[in-house]
């Protein structure tokens, strides 16, 4: 589906239809857009998950899968999900090796008490509600058990961050016209600059029953890596 686009009212149809229409091409765009950052940082969200042998560990919005084949190098038990049925339909084509199960994170399709670890990447920012998706998460999640959010975040230098909104305001979304829906990058830019800070997502974990919250920085705050821990 090309030229779909989600609002940031992010109703779960629109941003279903916006992931169908870049499902494809999104892990190159993903490289190029992030100038090959991503790779880093997934590393480090896999050393944030610390995925054991025997564990079992659910990758929310897990798109085409790339995030969960890192889990699964392990030894782990990794369960893709997502809401987009185009981005699960090229998960199991680029990773066969892993089970792929439609989902929407404000109404988990998994009993309670299920996984060792709950781990989304980029990905919580285009859900609907966002203290209803880290309470599903919580749910889903055994006792002692842990969150891991990778999301776009605010730089913490004052003139670093003037630029890096420049760049997601003008040259992003030039960058995205190479792509089969660059509307969708418009919203990407849009949604980033709309997101709370380090502090607004750890006080929402906290208000949504999470405990011992802390986070990590990468790339002077472009990204922050959250972890929480069920009691």
């Amino acid at each position: 589906m090309e030229n779909q686009r989600a609002g940031l009212d992010k109703k779960r149809v629109d941003v279903a239809a916006m992931f169908d229409g870049v499902a494809k091409r999104y892990d190159l765009f993903n490289t190029v857009l992030s100038l090959g950052q991503v790779h880093r940082w997934r590393r480090a969200t896999v050393a944030a998950v610390a995925p054991r042998e025997g564990q079992r560990i659910l990758d929310l919005a897990a798109g085409t899968g790339t995030s969960s084949a890192s889990f699964a190098e392990s030894g782990a038990f990794v369960i893709a999900s997502d809401i987009s049925l185009g981005m699960l339909h090229q998960g199991r084509v680029q990773q066969p090796a892993i089970d792929f199960v439609a989902g929407d994170a404000l109404a988990l399709p998994f009993r309670d008490d299920t996984f060792d670890a709950v781990t989304i990447s980029y990905g919580l920012r285009n859900v609907e509600n966002t203290a209803a998706a880290l309470r599903e998460m919580l749910r889903v999640t055994r006792p002692g058990g842990r969150v891991v959010i990778a999301e776009f975040s605010t730089p913490t230098n004052t003139v670093f961050r003037h630029i890096y909104n420049e760049y997601l305001m003008a040259a992003l979304p030039r960058i995205a016209k190479l792509s089969s829906n660059p509307v969708a990058y418009g919203y990407l830019a849009e949604s980033i600059l709309a997101w709370p800070d380090q502090r607004g997502l750890a006080d929402l974990l906290v208000a949504s029953g999470w405990d011992d919250v802390e986070w990590q920085n990468h790339a002077g705050g472009i990204v922050s890596l959250h972890r929480a821990w069920k009691a």
